[in-house]
This record gives structure tokens, sequence and C-alpha cells, in this order.
């Protein structure tokens, strides 16, 4: 089986550190999915913007490739529960293949990459490579009520987030509400709480560099990356 990929996605997260867990969890995040040249007709996308969500089909690739596992110890558990990969959302799968669901905010058609689609709430790193793009459709896909498992509640209590004013001046609006969200639901592994330990991610063209002490995120600076 050969897939090819129909698109790429560009946005400010350059790692897999520091992205969300999982999609929705920073709906001000936005993301540009680029279309490959053989898949920009236009009629491809009739009717596409009459949906408020997408679901995206994606590879793992940009995050490396691993080698798969019957077992796997998810990170926000802990590290140290082993769960069924099929149990899990880990990316060590037999096949590096993603499920994101996505809000459509816009379409363009542009002279140089033709369809865009712009969109918020991926947990998506720059570059990932889109295989196929799916309307969300609520009475099909949703389930309020359902069982999560080892994963507990839906809902994980956020972290008070503190963004000093001369860091919040680096950002854009769009940008510093995403930081925010990012922060609020604790990037770090479920296994580091060493609250006086200092955590970094890539974000915007920044080190974004942070502590979390007293279920509070603190961010304690931003480097510009050459």
């Amino acid at each position: 089986m050969e897939l090819t990929p129909i698109a790429h996605i560009e946005n400010d997260f350059p790692t897999k550190f520091g992205l969300p867990r999982q999609s929705g969890m920073a709906e001000h995040l936005t993301s540009a999915i680029v279309m490959e040249p053989p898949f920009r007709a236009p009629e491809a996308f009739r009717g596409i913007e009459d949906f408020e969500y997408l679901w995206l089909i994606w590879l793992f690739e940009p995050m490396g490739k691993r080698e798969w596992s019957p077992t796997v110890r998810p990170p926000k558990l802990g590290g140290n529960k082993r769960m069924g990969v099929f149990a899990t959302r880990s990316p060590n799968r037999p096949n590096p293949i993603g499920l994101t669901r996505v809000r459509l905010l816009a379409l363009e058609h542009t002279a140089d990459k033709g369809v865009v689609l712009t969109v918020s709430g991926a947990d998506l790193m720059n570059g990932t490579a889109i295989l196929d793009i799916k309307p969300y459709l609520p009475f099909a896909d949703s389930v309020p009520d359902a069982m999560t498992g080892a994963y507990g509640p839906s809902q994980q209590e956020p972290l008070a987030v503190v963004i000093p004013e001369e860091i919040a001046a680096l950002f854009s609006p769009a940008q510093l509400d995403t930081l925010r969200e990012v922060l609020a639901y604790d990037p770090r592994p479920g296994y580091q709480t060493d609250p006086d330990r200092q955590y970094g991610f890539g974000y915007a063209g920044y080190d974004v560099r942070f502590i979390v002490k007293e279920n509070t995120a603190t961010v304690t600076d931003a480097v510009k990356i050459n």
C-alpha cells in the first residue's frame, strides 16, 4: 500500500514538545494546510465551507520513525504505567498515522500555494504531512458521555499561567492566547514534577522557557531562535 501526502501543515511549533496534547486543547492555535500541487483543484473543496469542523488524517513522520511496541508508557499517565498501544494515543504504532479534529476558519485560493485552509485547534507540528481531510459530523462523531479509561475525566484542571509583560510583548495577541492555552494544560510529561526545573520548547521563533510551581506555569524567558 502506498500513501501519498495531499498537504502539509504550517504553524508556530517546530518541535513536538510544547504541542497541545490533543486537538482542541489550544483553540487559538491557527495552522495553514497547504495542498500539494496535484490536489489543488478548487472543485475538490466544493462545499467544505459548509462544515465547521474537519478531521485530518496525518503522519507522525516529522516526530521521527520509531519501532512499535505492543505496550507503551504514556507520559501523561506518569510514564510508569504500561498500557496496550491500542488503548493509548502513543505515536509508537504499527502504522504512524494520527487523527485530529480541527475547526475550519477560512479557505483561500492563493496565486503561489493554490488552495490553503486555515484551521484552529490542531495538535500537529510544523511540516506534518496530511493524508486526508474529511468533514466532522457531530451526530456520528461525538459521544460526550463515553468512557475515557485510564485517561480519566475529559476535562483537565488547567494551571494558572503567568507571562511577564516584556515576554508577552514578543508575541501577537493570537500567539499569546495560544501560548497561555498550551501552558495551562501543562506540556510536561506526567512523571516530571520538579518545581525547580526549567523546561523549554520552540514556539513562534522563540525558545520559550517556563517552570511549574504550586499549580502555576510561569514563563521565565523567551530567546530568539536563529
